[in-house]
């Protein structure tokens, strides 16, 4: 029998999101408004930082710039697919991701002064420095005054986080059981629907770089892939499931697995339960959230082995639909036009995945590249209508 924690009951739920209700509304009251792949990278500007990557370090490997907005064009002179990552503690602030050798990435992104960690290819590898020093421009938007319509948004969006990271423990507990008792089959089948409740509410979930490490990085970003000891989280029990080896090898050497996954999913809640989303913050994660999976689908897919990309994508326009509710009210009436083109690739992105429904679940699928292409055509077209908002609700 696993020893891990019971599932929340309802009512226990429903206190703490009634909890969250009342702590979103008093921290947002006080909340400050925030107003591909190329071979040759451009040439650095006043406000631009060329970033190379070699064996495991950045040139340069610390950074100092001014607050504000800089683009950083990525180049992966390695021999391998690289990520590159600007983190405030376990926070990711940026992030790109499947930088293919020889060729270069661009962002850009507004940072605030502080100081922040940076990635170099591998999550193994020695991390970088980046200094970002007050700007006259940073320091006149830290004097605008809180915008208070976005205390109801806020708030509800965090009670589906708690609700979501409640769904979320369940459906990772009655998998861990599974693993334990030996049920291959039913483990299976629990599989594709405990990672879509982590899509869900992925946005916010994402952020915790540590967690995200754990619960979701894909093989191909530790050195020795698959067998690597810190390989771990849903694609460990992935590639455990379905792998090469999954018929000749005992289902309950991932119970250790699956405990660590429930520990890590407990820790989560702990955290997104206190989480602090700054009105920017809301529709730019799922944003940038959209078009990382769009990248990763071009590239083969996340589920490579359990073939569940539909039922993955299914929870990550789940989570995007409720964002997109939350601010519609604040949106029609400053960017009716947006708003109304955000639906249509909200429609759009649902219908791409018609095709794979099966009643109210997916069957497993194996797609082939043109398929995976017209999954994320749609989402990639979703994700730069959202990538307008901030900018249309003067949040940028």
């Amino acid at each position: 029998m696993s020893t891990s924690p019971t599932p929340i009951s309802l009512a226990m739920r429903l206190t703490l999101a009634g909890s969250a209700l009342l702590v979103a509304a008093g921290l947002v009251a006080f909340w400050w408004a925030s107003s591909v792949a190329r071979k040759a990278p451009p040439k650095a500007t006043d406000n631009a930082v060329i970033v190379t990557i070699e064996g495991n370090v950045c040139r340069p490997n610390e950074i100092t710039l001014p607050a504000g907005r800089t683009t950083f064009t990525i180049v992966n002179h390695s021999q391998r697919a690289l990520e590159w990552e600007i983190l405030d503690g376990v926070m990711v602030v940026e992030e790109r991701e499947n930088i293919a050798p020889g060729f270069s990435q661009s962002m850009t992104v507004k940072l605030q002064p502080g100081e922040f960690d940076i990635t170099c290819g591998l999550l193994s590898n020695p991390r970088g420095k980046l200094r970002v020093t007050p700007s006259a421009a940073s320091k006149a938007e830290a004097a605008r005054p809180s915008l208070i319509a976005y205390v109801g948004p806020l708030a509800e969006y965090r009670v589906f986080l708690v609700l979501g990271a409640g769904d979320l423990q369940d459906a990772a507990q009655a998998l861990a059981d599974a693993i334990q008792a030996g049920d291959r089959a039913q483990a299976a089948a629990l599989y594709a629907p405990a990672h879509q409740a982590y899509k869900r509410i992925e946005p916010m979930a994402e952020l915790f770089a540590d967690l995200d490490t754990r619960l979701n990085a894909r093989a191909d970003y530790f050195e020795k892939r698959e067998h690597d000891p810190a390989f771990s989280g849903f694609h460990r029990i992935e590639y455990g499931l379905f792998g090469p080896a999954a018929n000749t090898t005992d289902i309950k050497a991932l119970a250790p697995v699956a405990e660590q996954l429930l520990a890590d999913i407990g820790q989560l809640g702990e955290r997104l339960r206190t989480l602090d989303i700054p009105p920017e913050r809301l529709v730019g994660a799922d944003a940038r959230l959209l078009r990382r999976v769009a990248d990763n689908l071009v590239g083969g897919g996340e589920d490579r082995y359990g073939h569940a990309e539909p039922s993955n994508l299914q929870g990550t326009l789940d989570g995007t639909r409720k964002i997109a509710d939350l601010i519609a009210p604040l949106l029609v009436k400053s960017a009716p036009d947006l708003q109304a083109d955000i639906e249509r690739r909200l429609a759009a992105f649902s219908a791409a995945l018609d095709p794979y429904r099966k009643g109210e679940d997916f069957a497993p699928a194996t797609l082939d590249d043109a398929q995976l292409k017209a999954l994320a055509e749609p989402l990639r077209a979703l994700a730069d209508a959202l990538g307008k908002v901030n900018d249309a609700l003067g949040l940028e």
